[in-house]
């Protein structure tokens, strides 16, 4: 789906840079131009953007440590 119309930028390309360590709206802005002509899109790229990056906290591994006795 197309997310930013003005830039062609589509959801999956908004993930794709929340994968890549995107972590904000102006990090969109200077990787994808996002937002950057009319700005319609600004709340639906944020909301993916968190979505993308709250669905990757839950995904990463959890590594075991052991205490030290």
């Amino acid at each position: 789906m197309y997310v930013c119309i003005c830039n062609a930028i589509t959801e999956k390309q908004i993930r794709k840079a929340a994968e890549s360590g995107v972590e904000d709206l102006w990090g969109l802005q200077r990787k994808l131009g996002v937002a950057a002509g009319c700005g319609s899109c600004k709340d639906m790229a944020s909301a993916i953007l968190s979505d993308s990056r709250q669905a990757r906290r839950h995904t990463e591994p959890v590594r075991y440590r052991p205490s030290v006795a």
